[in-house]
């Protein structure tokens, strides 16, 4: 996989992103993605996150690891861009899950425990 050289390593890019669509939200040109998903408002952002994480359980339930890989950075970025709506740091969720680290569940209800979720299934059709 070829990066671009001014990519930052690997344990800096949720940083780096972050900060890149803060900047872009403020002083970003009218072609930025990033840009006009901010003009166009937090139910857009909300529902952008949606369907990239509808997307991840699409390209797993087909064990697809490549098209599973794409779609998660795709839910990582958006995740970032609602973050950024919030003035959230991705420090903040990182540190959450280091407090988490090491609980039962991940620091969550087990399965067990978790309350039921009611709807279609991923392989229900409504």
């Amino acid at each position: 996989m070829d990066l671009p050289t001014d990519a930052p390593p690997v344990t800096e890019i949720l940083g780096a992103l972050y900060e890149l669509i803060l900047l872009r939200r403020e002083a970003g040109e009218s072609s930025s993605y990033v840009h006009r998903l901010f003009q166009r408002g937090h139910d857009v952002i909300c529902k952008k996150v949606g369907e990239e994480a509808s997307e991840v359980i699409i390209a797993s339930k087909n064990e697809a690891a490549d098209e599973l890989v794409y779609e998660m950075a795709d839910l990582w970025f958006h995740s970032l861009v609602l973050l950024g709506r919030h003035n959230i740091h991705p420090h903040e969720v990182l540190r959450e899950l280091q407090r988490r680290f090491g609980q039962p569940g991940g620091g969550k209800s087990t399965p067990d425990e978790a309350p039921a979720v009611s709807g279609p299934s991923v392989t229900e059709t409504p």
